[in-house]
């Protein structure tokens, strides 16, 4: 989509949620008591208040809570730069990849090294370009769904970045793009996502882990329950890997008051490391 402003992000937003046609809950009747004595069988989440044609209703303010951002592997804690001590340390975490093994090709594998090396400079995320997809999900920011019939908006803190989800047959992209283009379809109560032509520019996260431009992400959102969404996305990059492979995690919504999107435009932030070479003497 470009960078858009925020302000204009969140009047395309608007727009579109105010086409959406949301059907209130229905009282759902008492299951029968089955023999033996066994309760009735928990109620289907819904995915929100209420429905939208049908649909869950993914409306509302979300974040992950993982270290992936860090590492998408499992991973004990790193030091950071030492200039800073433990300010800029990484957390352990369990990783969000199933068997948690990336099938790298072996000149990827060796390629995934240097980047771990380089991290700190070479990290897309420390020159502020948009994250990509999937790891703008798993960032440690919020991101904002708005969903209306025919379209879904993402739009993310970092970089201001924003997506939208087409529901209804938009051809192929007209270019690649730092955010993909997505083109999605309800499966039952999952909403799955197709992510394609996005450009390589873009890591899985600080360690390194990378792909090429023939990457494709499938993601699938399901209802966990009113405030949960699990989320899962399937890599394939022949390029790259020598197979598909998956990650997995909930997502929560932001419940504390006053919650909201705000910017974290970090071009700024990034013109020193980026430009600071050229500055006169």
């Amino acid at each position: 989509m470009g960078k858009l402003s925020l302000a204009a992000v969140l009047l395309a937003l608007a727009a579109i949620q105010a086409g959406a046609q949301t059907v209130p809950p229905r009282a759902t009747p008492a299951a029968p008591r089955p023999a033996g004595g066994a309760g009735p069988a928990a109620p289907k989440p819904s995915g929100g208040a209420g429905r939208i044609a049908g649909h869950p209703n993914f409306n509302g303010l979300w974040q992950a809570v993982t270290e992936a951002n860090w590492d998408i592997l499992a991973h004990n804690a790193r030091p950071g730069p030492p200039e800073f001590g433990a300010l800029f340390s990484e957390p352990a975490g369990v990783g969000i990849v199933e068997g948690n093994d990336i099938p790298y090709q072996p000149w990827a594998a060796e390629k995934q090294k240097e980047n771990f090396r380089k991290r700190w400079t070479d990290d897309p995320e420390a020159k502020c370009y948009m994250p990509g997809v999937p790891r703008a999900t798993y960032m440690p920011f919020p991101l904002q769904i708005v969903q209306g019939n025919t379209e879904i908006v993402v739009a993310y803190a970092f970089a201001s970045a924003s997506r939208i989800l087409h529901m209804t047959d938009v051809g192929e992209s007209p270019a690649d793009a730092w955010m993909g283009w997505s083109r999605a379809k309800w499966e039952g109560d999952t909403l799955v996502v197709n992510v394609t032509n996005q450009i390589e520019d873009t890591w899985f996260d600080r360690a390194g882990n990378f792909h090429s431009e023939q990457l494709n992400v499938v993601e699938r959102y399901s209802p966990v329950s009113e405030n949960v969404i699990q989320y899962e996305a399937t890599m394939t990059d022949p390029k790259v890997f020598t197979r598909p492979w998956k990650i997995s995690l909930p997502l929560y919504r932001r419940l504390d008051k006053n919650a909201q999107l705000l910017e974290f435009k970090c071009v700024p932030f990034s013109e020193d490391l980026m430009y600071g070479h050229l500055r006169k003497k």
